[in-house]
């Protein structure tokens, strides 16, 4: 299938976008759309969940609020993704935003080939059995809304149950490929 862009015409259905020289059918490619993203400062988060009785988690930069009515969130998770069927497979999901002092926690959960939730992570089981990472900013408790298959990636969309805030701590923040924290201008 062709994607178009709306009013384009037959050069749109090439996909050429005459006025612009732009190629539409394609995109731009995949090392200049990752700068280009780089310089988007991103939340982070840790999506935890338990599958027959064995925690399982990733780091997530992608979390986003989708609805208030009724409170959905997503994330996009890679669909060569390890973890991913494992997360797929569970009854419910945690997310665990993370706190600006946590960029090991992040690293960890972004790491293959290791236990995730060994020593030195710190966790608890959460009221329906995902792991809820300790000195986070906030929980969120979601079960499984929708997902859909979006390019090379899944997006997940969980509708939150329940919510816990653990304090007003600064965000972990993603930003060129580093962890960092917000600052805020002086008002």
């Amino acid at each position: 299938m062709t994607r178009t862009l709306p009013g384009r015409g037959a050069d749109a259905a090439r996909g050429v976008d005459a006025g612009r020289g732009l190629d539409t059918a394609r995109g731009v490619d995949a090392g200049r759309f990752r700068e280009a993203l780089a310089v988007h400062a991103a939340g982070v988060v840790v999506i935890t969940a338990q599958n027959d009785g064995v925690p399982v988690g990733l780091t997530a930069t992608s979390f986003s609020s989708v609805s208030l009515a009724p409170p959905l969130v997503s994330f996009y998770v890679d669909r060569s993704s390890t973890t991913w069927p494992s997360l797929r497979g569970a009854g419910h999901f945690a997310v665990n935003v993370l706190a600006s002092d946590q960029s090991d926690v992040a690293a960890r959960f972004a790491r293959k080939g290791v236990d995730r939730f060994a020593e030195p992570t710190r966790w608890r089981p959460g009221p329906l059995g995902a792991p809820l990472l300790l000195d986070v900013s906030a929980h969120l408790i979601c079960l499984p809304y929708d997902t859909s298959d979006v390019g090379d990636h899944v997006l997940v969309v969980g509708l939150v149950a329940e919510a816990a805030v653990h304090g007003a701590s600064r965000p972990l923040l993603y930003h060129q490929g580093r962890f960092g924290r917000f600052l805020a201008h002086p008002s």
